[in-house]
C-alpha cells in the first residue's frame, strides 16, 4: 500500500477488486454475441481455478449455491440426512442443503474466529449426521486439523465453504483442498467477481465425473441474463469508483425494484424457497472475466494481507485496552486472505455512523442466517447458538480491497477509535 494524500473520497465495499482491464475483457464479449453464453472460456477458467487452488478439478456453475447443492447430491446426500454447519451463514447456504430433502443443523460459532464451535457441533450429532460443512468465515480459515479429526472420529464427509476464503491457507495448503470438496463463490462482493459464480472443487475423480454430469445436466444462462451480468460488472466497476461512488450508489439504490439489473439473492430465496432458474451453468462472457481477475489473485490477496496487518497494528491499542472492539483471532497455522475485515464493537450503530462519512461499512452479518426473511422460517431456533447472535449485534467488516490504502486504513480505524472512545 502506498500513497500519502489526504482521504478525498468514500470507499465502496463491492467490487473493489475489479480493474479496468477486467471491463475490457467483459466489454469485448458484450460485443460478441454468439460467444458471449457458450465457448472455451469456461474450460480455461476451470483450469486456472484449479491451479490457483491447487487441486486436480474444478467445475463451474452460476453460483455457490449450486456447487454446494450439486455436490451434495454428488455424495448421495439427500432425504432424511443432516448436515451440520456454523452459523452464522448466509440464507442461500441453508437452503442448497433443504433442496436436497437433507437438514440443515445449525452450529454456533467461536467469538474468537466466528468459525464453527466444534464442541458445540459434537452435542448437535445424531444417527443422521452425514456431512461436516465448515465455513471459513471472512477468509480464515477454519482449524482443519480439529476439524478433519471430528470428521473421522464421527464418519463425516468434510465439505470447505470458502466463499469468504480464496487465497487463504492453512498449514501451507490452500483451503478447499482437505475436505472430499469445497466451494467457493465469485459473486460481485468476493474476493474475485464474475458477478455471480461459484465452483465446486475436489480431488476425487468419481465425485468429479458426477460433478461433471451434473453441469451438463445445468442449463446454460439466456444471452440476456449473460449481457445482464456483464453490464452489472461494468456499471458495479463505476460505482465503486471512490469519487463516483457517492452520486452512483444512492441512484442504485433508488432504482429498487425497477433495477435491471440481475439481483444475488430472489424474495423466494429468502423464504427459504428454491429459485426456479437455480441449477444453471456459468457464461463464456462470465468465465473471460474470471480468467482476468485469476491472472492478479497473487497481488489481490497480498494486498488484503497488508490491509489487514495495517487495520491490526491501528487497532490492536484500542482492543486491547477493552474499549469496546474486539479483533479476530487467527488460528495457529492459519493464513487468512480477508475478503472483509471483522472487528467487533459494543455500539455498531454508533460507529456506522462514525464511518460512513469514509466508507460503506460492511454489516455481514446482521443475521444468524444473512437475508433470511426470518431464520426461523429455515429452522434455526432463537436462542440456539448464543454466540452467533451476539455476533450479528456487533459485527462490522472493513473494506481489504485494492482501492484501500494506508490512508484509508489510518482515516477509518481513527474514526472507529473516536466513535468507540465517545461512547465509553
Amino acid at each position: 500500500m502506498h500513497g500519502c494524500r489526504p482521504l478525498d473520497r468514500r470507499l465502496a465495499l463491492l467490487g473493489g477488486t475489479t480493474q479496468w482491464r477486467d471491463c475490457v475483457a467483459a466489454l469485448r464479449y458484450l460485443g460478441r454475441p454468439a460467444q458471449l453464453v457458450a465457448g472455451s472460456k469456461i474450460n480455461e477458467y476451470e483450469d486456472a481455478f484449479a491451479t490457483a487452488v491447487g487441486i486436480k478439478y474444478a467445475i463451474g456453475f452460476a453460483t455457490g449455491r449450486v456447487s454446494l447443492y450439486g455436490l451434495l447430491r454428488a455424495l448421495g446426500v439427500g432425504d432424511g440426512a443432516e448436515v451440520l454447519l456454523s452459523v452464522p451463514t448466509h440464507v442461500v447456504v441453508a437452503n442448497a442443503i433443504r433442496h436436497t430433502g437433507a437438514r440443515p443443523v445449525f452450529v454456533d460459532c467461536r467469538l474468537d474466529d466466528y468459525n464453527i464451535d466444534l464442541d458445540d457441533a459434537e452435542r448437535h450429532l445424531t444417527p443422521r449426521s452425514r456431512v461436516l460443512l465448515v465455513q471459513h468465515t471472512f477468509g480464515v480459515p477454519v482449524e482443519m486439523d480439529a476439524a478433519l479429526a471430528f470428521a473421522r472420529r464421527h464418519n463425516l464427509l468434510v465439505i470447505e465453504d470458502c466463499v469468504h476464503a480464496l487465497g487463504a491457507r492453512y498449514d501451507g495448503r490452500h483451503v478447499g483442498t482437505f475436505g472430499h470438496a469445497a466451494f467457493f463463490s465469485t459473486e460481485e462482493t468476493k474476493t474475485i467477481s464474475t458477478v455471480m459464480g461459484g465452483m465446486a472443487v475436489t480431488n476425487d475423480p468419481e465425485l468429479a465425473a458426477r460433478m461433471r454430469r451434473f453441469q451438463a445436466s445445468c442449463r446454460l444462462p439466456r444471452l440476456s441474463l449473460s449481457a445482464r451480468y456483464l453490464t452489472k460488472f461494468i456499471v458495479y466497476y463505476m460505482l465503486t469508483e471512490p469519487r463516483l461512488h457517492r452520486f452512483a450508489r444512492v441512484a442504485y439504490e433508488q432504482l429498487g425494484r425497477r433495477n435491471p439489473l440481475p439481483i444475488p439473492t430472489t424474495r423466494q430465496e429468502r423464504r427459504g424457497g428454491r429459485r426456479p432458474d437455480l441449477e444453471q451453468r456459468l457464461s463464456n462472457g462470465q468465465a473471460a472475466v474470471g480468467v482476468s481477475q485469476l491472472s492478479g489473485l497473487g497481488g489481490n490477496v497480498k494486498h488484503r494481507e497488508l490491509v489487514a496487518h495495517a487495520y491490526e497494528a491501528c487497532l490492536h491499542e484500542t482492543a486491547a485496552s477493552r474499549c469496546g472492539v474486539r479483533l479476530p483471532r487467527v488460528p495457529a497455522h492459519a493464513t487468512p486472505a480477508y475478503v472483509r475485515y471483522p472487528v467487533w464493537v459494543d455500539d455498531r450503530a454508533a460507529v456506522i455512523r462514525a464511518l460512513t462519512r469514509h466508507a460503506v461499512v460492511g454489516t455481514w452479518f446482521t443475521s444468524v442466517l444473512e437475508e433470511a426473511d426470518p431464520p426461523e422460517a429455515l429452522g434455526y431456533e432463537p436462542g440456539s447458538c448464543p454466540h452467533a447472535e451476539e455476533a450479528a449485534r456487533h459485527l462490522i467488516n472493513l473494506p481489504t480491497h485494492l482501492r484501500v490504502d494506508e490512508n484509508d486504513v489510518r482515516t477509518l480505524t481513527t474514526a472507529l477509535t473516536q466513535s468507540v472512545g465517545a461512547a465509553a
